[in-house]
């Protein structure tokens, strides 16, 4: 009797073999030749789990999005207001190799949501869940009395954001002038400010 496939394992070896393609020499570098070959398939096999390269690719964006995800969620679990606000902001921050990879990955596939609709579609799902996380964090910061900055919950959270998506982009570019710890002190400044008594 044959053996049976496991259809959500194989799409999970298949979207791993593309994060790590992706990591090594950008979109470019995961051809369905290249997958195949890493996954051990024949080449017409990947036919079977995904209709299509931008399939493959589409499946790998949302299984990244879904890792960083709960990668910050994980840091905001059992806290509330402030330190879950830290904690959730200093997560996203790419201050070791591991989320480094993670905003290699991220960085190539920006480029395509810049240009597919779907794919700016799925990042604007999950930022908007994370906007919704962080500003309910910072309501309850701002109800503890912890956050007293005159500005806007929303400036407020869109200034994390910008701040999280510039280290990651800068973190790449330029990791001599932004490394691990001038991200740290940044992300910092920026609650010692929003923290501050008059």
């Amino acid at each position: 009797m044959p053996r049976k496939i496991d259809h959500a394992e194989r799409r999970r070896l298949v979207t791993d073999i593309t994060r790590g393609l992706i990591i090594q020499g950008g979109l470019e570098a995961a051809t369905m030749r290249e997958i195949a070959k890493e996954a051990g398939f024949a080449n017409g096999a990947l036919k079977h789990f995904f209709d299509s390269k931008d399939d493959i690719i589409k499946a790998t964006y949302d299984s990244s999005l879904e890792r960083m995800g709960e990668v910050v969620n994980e840091a905001a679990e059992d806290v509330r207001g402030l330190k879950a606000l830290r904690s959730m902001a200093f997560a996203a921050m790419p201050d070791d190799e591991e989320k480094r990879t993670a905003g290699r990955v991220l960085l190539a596939f920006w480029e395509r949501a810049a240009t597919e609709q779907s794919m700016a579609d799925t990042y604007r799902e999950h930022l908007d869940q994370w906007r919704t996380a962080l500003l309910q964090f910072l309501a309850e910061a701002r109800e503890d009395g912890d956050v007293t900055a005159p500005e806007s919950d929303e400036v407020l959270v869109s200034e994390i954001i910008l701040i999280n998506a510039g280290v990651n982009v800068m973190g790449l570019l330029a990791p001599d002038l932004f490394s691990f710890d001038s991200q740290r002190e940044l992300l910092n400044a920026f609650f010692e400010r929003i923290t501050r008594r008059a």
